[in-house]
């Protein structure tokens, strides 16, 4: 990878984001957008390949002149079919402030057939992303509840914080 590729680049301001399905070309973007989150769970850069291209009709990526900014990865649970997972929500630093991790979570909800109800797993110290799914219940005028799913002991490894269901619905 060369330094500009690795040096994230300013955005002109008035420039819109595009909404879209992931590709495998993306993968390695969304890994890298994951990386520079420096808040993720970083999984390795082929387990982004395989999600852009088995679960691209339940994630969506952020695009903005020609670059991958932001992504949010989900899928259908399988015993819950209007049930949307979110997997992973990650937005280039010099791209927040703008409400897009909202943007493509709305996308995905009115894009996803079948789906009224969204969970995802959220650890207590993660304050913005606790804010951007209180945001998108009350957006979507839906009943939000928490419920502790996995605690330490369920990890093997070592500190690992607990992570916290957030279910979202109907919508």
């Amino acid at each position: 990878m060369t330094n500009d590729e690795e040096t994230p680049r300013q955005s002109s301001p008035s420039a819109p984001f595009i909404l879209r399905q992931p590709s495998i070309e993306d993968g390695g973007e969304m890994w890298r957008v994951a990386r520079d989150s420096q808040t993720l769970d970083l999984n390795s850069s082929y387990a982004y390949l395989l999600w852009a291209r088995d679960f691209a009709a339940t994630s969506v990526v952020a695009q903005r002149e020609g670059r991958v900014v932001g992504f949010v990865s989900g899928y259908v649970r399988p015993d819950a079919p209007q049930t949307l997972m979110v997997w992973q929500v990650a937005v280039d630093a010099d791209q927040r402030g703008h409400g897009l991790a909202g943007r493509m979570l709305d996308h995905l909800a009115a894009h996803v057939p079948g789906v009224n109800v969204l969970e995802t797993t959220i650890t207590d110290d993660n304050a913005a992303s606790r804010a951007l799914f209180a945001g998108f219940a009350r957006t979507h005028g839906a009943q939000h509840e928490e419920i502790d799913l996995f605690v330490k002991a369920h990890f093997p490894d070592e500190g690992h914080d607990p992570e916290v269901l957030h279910r979202i619905g109907p919508f």
